[in-house]
């Protein structure tokens, strides 16, 4: 048993449905980026953790893995064409940093797909593109005039 004195349901906001996301055009930021090693070890991937700002799906959470650094130059290729589509989407054109990426926002366009070990649907990122080809693109923060939904 654990001692859970102190731990108020009441002062916490329950999880998130996990239940994957319908396929569509959804508005997001990227709230987080990270370098990881690939499971076999011999490269890295960036992991980038797109929330959605709007709509009935705001601040849902989804995942996109590019495989910047691995022995197969065709997962490479991939992942290097992705990272140019989000790139151009946000307006950084020439990132430093995986970090100038985040808070800008963009259009993910989300389709379903079938998990290979369990059968089950699952989310997964399929395009990007600007929230307004007119606009210039904003810092999340604009976009409504307050603060970004993960800092509320």
């Amino acid at each position: 048993m654990a001692n859970l004195q102190g731990f108020d349901a009441n002062q916490v906001e329950p999880s998130q449905d996990f239940t994957p996301l319908p396929a569509g055009s959804y508005v997001a930021v990227i709230t987080d980026s990270e370098m990881k090693p690939t499971k076999t070890g011999n490269g890295n991937y960036l992991q980038l953790t797109f929330q959605i700002v709007e709509g009935e799906h705001a601040n849902r959470l989804i995942w996109v893995r590019l495989n910047l650094d691995n022995p197969n130059a065709t997962a490479v290729d991939i992942a290097r064409r992705e990272l140019s589509s989000i790139c151009r989407s946000v307006g950084v054109l020439v990132p430093t940093d995986s970090a100038d990426l985040h808070d800008l926002p963009l259009v993910i366009q989300v389709g379903l797909k079938r998990r290979k070990d369990t059968d089950e649907l699952q989310s997964e990122v399929k395009g990007y593109s600007k929230v307004n080809a007119t606009a210039e693109p904003k810092p999340a923060t604009q976009v409504n005039g307050t603060d970004a939904p993960w800092k509320r």
